[in-house]
Formats: structure tokens, C-alpha cells, sequence
């Protein structure tokens, strides 16, 4: 696959089936961090505001959510139902995202970022 600039050309890459997920999990992110810039990071869809928030991506039987290492240990009991490494989570093909717990990973990081601001100055 070569390589896309922005998100709406990483998303036209896949079929509309996978388009329509990956739209919700943009979406849902979008919603949950509206300040937040919409990158291309690691040939991956990824949000940044005061650094970066989280990326996503398709991949071959899931969708890769990755919020970063923090996030998996805060949320750690509601994750445990994915497969997934030290910050990153699987979410499978056919199954429902869980949009609720999407929304609370992402306000964590945006929460997390301006810590981290606020204990700079």
C-alpha cells in the first residue's frame, strides 16, 4: 500500500466496509479531543494536541488503536477483553468498537498531555 499524506487518503485505501469503521474511529476520536490535529504519523492515522494523543489503523483481521503504555495501565480491566501489547489494542473485524471506552482512552491522553504542559512551565 503507498504511503497516504492524510487521513482521507489512508482511509480511501481500504473497502468501504473497513472505510465506514475506520470513519467511526476517527470520528469518535475527532469527538473526544476536537482540538486535536489530524496527522500522519508512522504511516498510520494519528492525533496530536500538546504532542501525540493516539493513532489507529486497519490491519489485517483488526483494528490497531494505540494509545501508549499509560493508557493500556490505567484502563488495563476494560482493555483485557482485547488482544493487544504494552500500548496498543485490537479491536476484530466484526465486532462493534467500543465507542464509550474509545472516548474515555482519548479524554485520559488529552488529560495526560496537559499535565505533561503544565509541568513544564
Amino acid at each position: 500500500m503507498k504511503k497516504s499524506k492524510n487521513i482521507n487518503e489512508y482511509i480511501s485505501n481500504y473497502p468501504k466496509e473497513i472505510q465506514e469503521i475506520l470513519e467511526q474511529l476517527r470520528a469518535t476520536i475527532k469527538k473526544a479531543a476536537p482540538k486535536a490535529e489530524e496527522v500522519i504519523s508512522y504511516g498510520m492515522p494519528a492525533f496530536k494536541f500538546n504532542g501525540m494523543l493516539v493513532w489507529f489503523a486497519a490491519q489485517s483481521n483488526h483494528f490497531g488503536f494505540y494509545p501508549g503504555a499509560s493508557a493500556k495501565e490505567v484502563f488495563e480491566k476494560e482493555l483485557s477483553l482485547y488482544k493487544g501489547g504494552k500500548g496498543t489494542v485490537q479491536f476484530p473485524f466484526g465486532k462493534p468498537l467500543p465507542i464509550r471506552l474509545i472516548t474515555k482512552i482519548v479524554k485520559f491522553r488529552v488529560s495526560e498531555n496537559l499535565q505533561k504542559v503544565k509541568k513544564k512551565r
